[in-house]
């Protein structure tokens, strides 16, 4: 059925739709980012303030170069993505101007999680994706949790529970980290990888944390 539930998830979303997915932290909900009027259901699901920006989700590194402004070695891509991370950097002009039209900056995720990353891979451009819960509730790590979005959905992907469900760690969600100053970086949401990566970008990188 793999197969089968990728074609589905890509149509899904082709034709518009908010789709659910597991993810290597919590599910999430993607729609098309360059699709305008879906960008505005995902708002719509989520009950969530225009101000708060969606991430973008991308199946390989490469793709990044497309949509962002990169400032930072290829290897330090490749040393935190895929993975439990979200990178903040410049837009480019290519990204839809509908998607957080707010801010020059926009989030990049590519999951560590075979699913989403071949779904990513099917679709012409980017994924929108946010975390399936009613803003400002707890991440969900199964589907029948995101049960008040349901309706809302074209389609839900059941990947089983991600990690512990009795655990609180496990639905930090992605350590977010805003990268688009040169030389420096700055934690946005702590999240579930924050050691790692902050010791991967101060150790192996040089990179100064903001405040400093």
């Amino acid at each position: 059925g793999w197969r089968e539930a990728v074609a589905a998830a890509v149509g899904a979303l082709q034709a518009g739709g908010l789709v659910a997915v597991p993810t290597d932290t919590v599910y999430g909900v993607a729609c098309l980012a360059q699709d305008s009027g879906a960008v505005r259901s995902i708002y719509s699901l989520k009950g969530r303030n225009g101000g708060k920006p969606l991430a973008i989700c991308l199946g390989d590194v490469d793709r990044l170069y497309r949509y962002c402004h990169v400032n930072v070695p290829d290897e330090l891509l490749h040393d935190l993505l895929p993975g439990p991370v979200t990178l903040v950097l410049k837009r480019s002009e290519e990204l839809n101007k509908d998607l957080n039209p707010f801010t020059s900056l926009v989030g990049v995720r590519i999951p560590n999680h075979p699913f989403v990353r071949e779904v990513a891979r099917a679709c012409s451009g980017p994924l929108a994706l946010t975390s399936a819960n009613i803003s400002s509730q707890a991440s969900t790590l199964t589907v029948s949790e995101f049960q008040d979005l349901w309706p809302q959905l074209s389609l839900i992907i059941d990947g089983g529970p991600i990690g512990d469900v009795q655990s609180p760690e496990c639905r930090l969600g992605s350590t977010v980290v805003d990268l688009s100053v040169p030389g420096k970086f700055s934690i946005i949401r702590p999240g579930c990888a924050l050691a790692s990566t902050v010791e991967t970008l101060r150790q192996k990188y040089g990179l100064i944390p903001e405040s400093s």
